[in-house]
């Protein structure tokens, strides 16, 4: 028993060497793979700097369960956002706060789950990564702290935090009011030191990423909004979200006077301008999402589906084969993977 205590200390010494070596430093990441953040962090750099070679900026197809996820993963795309609205909507609720943290957390378990079984299906070394809403931070400075160690624990690579009023809402509905400015900016400093000291008990590049927003431009006014932008910014927030501005001209002096990597939130009928992904990386934006374009359009061919079965016609042409199906529900992964480990 002591010769293989032993041994094991000397292996782990060995280990140690290994890992501290230079040569090791370039071999592990490919070996044992990247955190979820670090990859996020890498890709936004990558963008930011030229190096990532793409005319459109990094696009986020909006998530809201485990389903869409895989499908998101599934087409390729390097980042997704579960989307809040989304996810209320999967629960049945709209988006005013109705769903609690613990439900929404269980929802980013589900997506980030998704997105890895999509990812070794197709064998791929890197899973999308995903950014999610994190609203409010469901609650004070201290709930919003949990609330980012609960999702990197779920395996999310940013969080979303903003500065509406509890109950929030959706950005481009009436109604929503938001925080006075210096709570909001104790709001995004604690999401930021639950990142760090994440990351502190974790690893480097474990903790997520932070994604500062503000609603500020519909209650304060542009230039209010920009202050708080810039100010999130001085509180270590690694990336920004100005929500709903109105025209393009607005969109271009966003881009231009606050630093670091920006969302452009692309909601088709909803206040903000809809332009061409290429159009948005010229203006400045670093990330195009997608809110609403993955439930939309299931509700409608839900809602389609329905009307045909109600009044007893064929659904032929709205629906997928059933092998197919079974195929991007995971059932093809799951027969090779049972095999894998049959009995004879």
């Amino acid at each position: 028993m002591v010769r293989m205590i032993h041994k094991t200390a000397l292996l782990c010494f060995i280990f140690q060497i290994f890992v501290e070596s230079s040569s090791a430093a370039r071999i592990l990441p490919s070996c044992f793979g990247k955190p979820p953040p670090q990859r996020l962090r890498e890709l936004l750099e990558s963008e930011m700097n030229g190096t990532r070679e793409n005319p459109k900026p990094i696009l986020l197809p909006c998530c809201y369960d485990g389903l869409s996820a895989r499908l998101v993963g599934r087409s390729g795309f390097e980042a997704t956002f579960l989307s809040g609205f989304g996810a209320s909507a999967a629960y049945g609720y709209p988006d005013t706060q109705l769903i609690s943290y613990d439900e929404m957390r269980q929802a980013a378990q589900y997506v980030s789950e998704g997105l890895s079984s999509s990812a070794l299906e197709q064998n791929k070394d890197d899973v999308t990564v995903c950014i999610v809403d994190g609203d409010t931070g469901h609650g004070n400075a201290v709930n919003a702290k949990r609330t980012i160690f609960g999702f990197a624990k779920a395996g999310m690579a940013g969080v979303m935090i903003e500065d509406q009023v509890s109950p929030k809402r959706c950005g481009h509905v009436a109604g929503k009011s938001v925080i006075g400015f210096e709570e909001a900016v104790m709001r995004v400093k604690a999401a930021c030191d639950a990142r760090d000291e994440y990351e502190q008990l974790y690893g480097e590049g474990s903790g997520p990423l932070i994604l500062a927003r503000t609603d500020a431009l519909e209650t304060n006014g542009f230039d209010h909004a920009i202050e708080r932008c810039i100010a999130f910014r001085d509180a270590g927030c690694d990336m920004t979200f100005l929500e709903a501005p109105r025209t393009v001209e607005q969109m271009k002096e966003y881009c231009t006077k606050v630093s670091g990597p920006k969302l452009a939130n692309m909601l088709e009928y909803g206040k903000t301008p809809i332009l061409p992904p290429e159009e948005l990386k010229e203006i400045g934006y670093t990330m195009a999402a997608y809110p609403l374009t993955l439930l939309s359009a299931s509700i409608k061919a839900m809602q389609e589906s329905l009307d045909l079965i109600k009044s007893g016609q064929p659904t032929d042409d709205l629906i997928m084969p059933f092998d197919e199906t079974k195929d991007v529900v995971g059932f093809t992964q799951y027969a090779a993977e049972e095999k894998r480990y049959s009995v004879e």
